[in-house]
């Protein structure tokens, strides 16, 4: 059975609880002798009082969005986004304010057990002693967590709050139209049978292959290096290391950058190589033809991304006890069987979690796509959703912000997006030792 929780007595004097309750320092002021903290608490209030027409105003410019007004120049008509902006920076405000009400009554109920228990308050100079003391870590981190409710909290609300809009070119970009609250419409929209959705479910779909296949490409091509690599047959295999890293340590840009000059269909070197050659008479579209462009990324992207596994599994490898073959080779134990029993298990138990952590990086690998073939190539269909055939749903989401001005569906891409994401982080965090541990 359960351990009753200890219960604390009742208070005998609730004044102070409900003078704070009724107005923010109000307790610690008259009843409590917590001067400096009750003046803190009540000059917050005040000044959120004094300042409560500008949150009546920004929240409820947040729920309206504005009215049109055609009539008014377009430098005076309502903007709603700066409207939905500024409702969210007033809402967490708010919730800053609410959660120092919260504070200031649940204060007011300590210092008063305190008191029944000892008999008298504590002085300011003892206030700001336990201030120093006991309250350092949250008066030192209160300056990263602003921070961070502004620059981090609010661009993803913000974010969220559009895909219920109807934020999008050419009838509602502001300050010419005012933007209008729609409700799930666009998730509905991209769930529905229209050109978003059939955009939608084609890129998705690409977006789960692609990242399947480069990273399990990726994978296996470093996990075959190094085997080869750490073969005691292979003659100098410092020297082929440092050759393989090579792809890994140009930045990336670059290399897609060139690669999309070797790849072109018209003027590559490399249809030029093969023409002199004699063995193609007409020049290959790599980047022009859906499906070519589709390997073309995987095969680029296998030169650039191999490296990193063959570095990782090479450790690995290189940390299995010698005794455990030694051992198996007594047993009867060939080297196949060495490797399917002793060295693949031991790899993919060190490797799994950052195999998983680089399938989730390739859902997101925009660079791979923008500056390799630019989402390319397209047809109509393509062309009017913004979905070419090589893009994944972060690189379409940069085009219907940028080309199209379709903020309304990269919005809902983004939490789409971040649904898919966001379990393969958790998983990835969970599996670190500081959240095993509670420690680095």
């Amino acid at each position: 059975m359960a351990k009753n929780k200890l219960q604390l007595p009742p208070l005998k004097n609730k004044k102070p609880v409900w003078a704070s309750l009724g107005f923010m320092g109000l307790g610690q002021l008259l009843f409590q002798q917590q001067y400096v903290k009750g003046a803190f608490y009540t000059l917050i209030e005040l000044l959120v009082l004094i300042n409560s027409h500008h949150f009546i105003k920004a929240i409820t410019g947040l729920i309206t969005l504005g009215d049109p007004q055609p009539d008014l120049p377009i430098r005076q008509r309502p903007n709603s986004i700066f409207m939905m902006v500024e409702g969210i920076i007033f809402l967490i405000l708010l919730a800053l304010f609410i959660l120092l009400y919260i504070s200031n009554v649940r204060d007011a109920i300590k210092t008063q057990r305190n008191y029944e228990r000892t008999g008298h308050y504590p002085g300011t100079r003892a206030f700001m002693s336990s201030l120093a003391d006991t309250s350092f870590a949250v008066v030192g981190l209160s300056p990263a967590m602003l921070m961070i409710l502004f620059f981090v909290v609010l661009p993803l609300v913000f974010s969220a709050m559009l895909a219920f809009t109807n934020y999008s070119s050419p009838h509602h970009i502001p300050p010419a139209n005012t933007v209008d609250w729609v409700g799930v419409e666009n998730f509905q929209t991209l769930a529905g049978r229209s050109l978003w959705a059939g955009a939608f479910g084609r890129t998705a779909l690409w977006t789960v292959l692609w990242a399947t296949l480069a990273t399990t490409t990726c994978y296996v091509g470093g996990l075959l290096i190094a085997l080869a690599l750490i073969n005691k047959n292979i003659r100098f295999p410092n020297f082929f290391r440092v050759v393989y890293i090579l792809p890994y340590a140009v930045p990336a840009m670059l290399s897609l950058m060139v690669w999309r000059n070797l790849l072109n269909g018209q003027f590559g070197p490399i249809n030029r190589m093969l023409m002199e050659w004699g063995w193609i008479s007409q020049p290959i579209h790599w980047l022009s033809d859906f499906t070519l462009a589709r390997t073309s990324m995987v095969v680029v992207n296998l030169w650039l991304g191999f490296p990193y596994f063959m570095m990782l599994i090479t450790g690995v490898m290189t940390s299995v006890p010698k005794d455990l073959y030694e051992a198996s080779q007594i047993d009867g134990a060939n080297p196949r069987v060495q490797f399917f029993k002793i060295t693949m298990p031991l790899v993919l138990y060190q490797t799994m979690p950052l195999f998983i952590m680089s399938f989730s990086y390739n859902l997101n690998n925009f660079g791979a796509v923008y500056f390799l073939t630019g989402g390319g190539p397209t047809d109509l269909a393509t062309t009017q959703s913004g979905a070419g055939a090589t893009d994944i749903l972060m690189s379409w989401m940069y085009k219907l912000t940028l080309d199209l001005r379709q903020y309304n569906i990269a919005a809902v891409l983004s939490i789409l997006v971040f649904l898919v994401i966001a379990p393969f982080a958790i998983y990835n965090f969970s599996r670190t030792k500081a959240f095993k541990e509670g420690e680095l």
